[in-house]
């Protein structure tokens, strides 16, 4: 089967689009990655996706659909260009509430506007039922780790924030580490540049010791909780509000921490070598933070899978789903059974 897969991530890079191809072969699955784009989100659609968690419900609703019908027309002027006919469209959409404690996680984008304006059967709401089934809803990649990236003892996504999968006793497990681009681009936005391109702000600063322990206990995710804008604002937004301090230094603090606490992830886990993607793969100096306290292998891959194995992975989802397979682990969610999540809004071609 070809899906395309549709990710937004929480640090609002933009929209990823990968049409992946995908097959079974003596029991194990293989990918191919046909085509792939990010499209920058522009100001508007930053600002919106950001504001989204203020609106009254007609409004949140609205942005919903209007949302939706954006993917699909990105999608089809994407497909057009390339002249692909994907088999089915595997769409996350954009998280703006996550409160599994509260029983609910929403992500927006209609599936069915996409499906009715792409004319291609489209799952979505990946989450939802992990979380009725009692789970976080999140991490939902790990499937594809195991299946798809199984040569790795882990795999780390630094992306608005960092999470981890990797192997024990034959199983997976995962957790949200602590938040990365997050706070990095909340920092590098009030200097008016969208990231810290390169780590090369954070390189130029300086570590402050009492802001790294202030950092180390905001927050500690010792019941492997996913992570989510909300907690980002209740426990880290303050301490990164320091005006005794340049943003550079904070930058550079910031990184020392994240690189600490992944660090001492990888290493209390034994794990041999983490495969790294997501936008901080490109922050060097991040990636030496970890480096420096981490003895295993770090792998950088190729820039495909750095940019767009998230994108790839929902396509595996859809795939999986649409194949009626488990497509989200219990054991990483914490949910009652293992489930294959998403809505499937079916669309007969003629």
């Amino acid at each position: 089967m070809t899906i395309l897969g549709v990710m937004s991530g929480t640090s609002l890079d933009g929209l990823d689009l990968a049409v992946c191809e995908f097959e079974q072969q003596s029991g194990l699955y293989k990918y191919n990655i046909l085509k792939a784009k990010t499209i920058a989100y522009d100001k508007t659609w930053k600002g919106a996706l950001e504001n989204a968690c203020t609106l009254g419900a007609e409004k949140y609703f609205r942005l919903h659909h209007n949302y939706g019908k954006y993917i699909a027309e990105e999608i089809n002027k994407f497909i057009g260009e390339h002249n692909l006919s994907p088999d089915a469209i595997a769409s996350h959409g954009h998280t703006i509430f996550h409160q599994p404690n509260l029983g609910f996680t929403t992500q927006i984008g209609c599936g069915a506007t996409i499906a009715a304006l792409t004319k291609t059967t489209t799952v979505c709401d990946f989450r939802s039922l992990d979380v009725a089934n009692g789970g976080e809803g999140a991490p939902l990649v790990p499937v594809g780790d195991q299946l798809l990236f199984g040569d790795y003892d882990s795999c780390l996504n630094i992306g608005g924030i960092a999470n981890i999968s990797y192997k024990t006793n034959n199983n997976y497990k995962a957790f949200d580490i602590c938040f990365a681009n997050m706070a990095l681009n909340y920092l590098a936005e009030k200097l008016g540049k969208a990231y810290d391109e390169n780590g090369d702000l954070a390189r130029s600063g300086r570590p402050d010791e009492k802001l790294l322990s202030e950092l180390t206990g905001a927050f500690k995710n010792e019941n492997n909780y996913s992570l989510s804008r909300e907690v980002f604002e209740k426990t880290t937004v303050a301490v990164l509000n320091n005006p005794k301090l340049s943003i550079e230094d904070q930058l550079t603090t910031f990184c020392v921490y994240a690189g600490n606490e992944i660090a001492n992830v990888l290493t209390e886990h034994h794990l041999k070598n983490v495969l790294i993607t997501g936008g901080g793969a490109y922050n060097a100096y991040l990636i030496n933070c970890i480096r420096n306290n981490f003895k295993g292998e770090v792998v950088i891959p190729p820039d495909e899978i750095i940019q767009f194995k998230e994108a790839l992975i929902f396509a595996f989802l859809g795939y999986l789903r649409l194949n009626t397979k488990i497509n989200t682990l219990s054991s990483v969610t914490g949910a009652t059974t293992d489930s294959s999540g998403g809505a499937v809004y079916l669309f007969n071609k003629i």
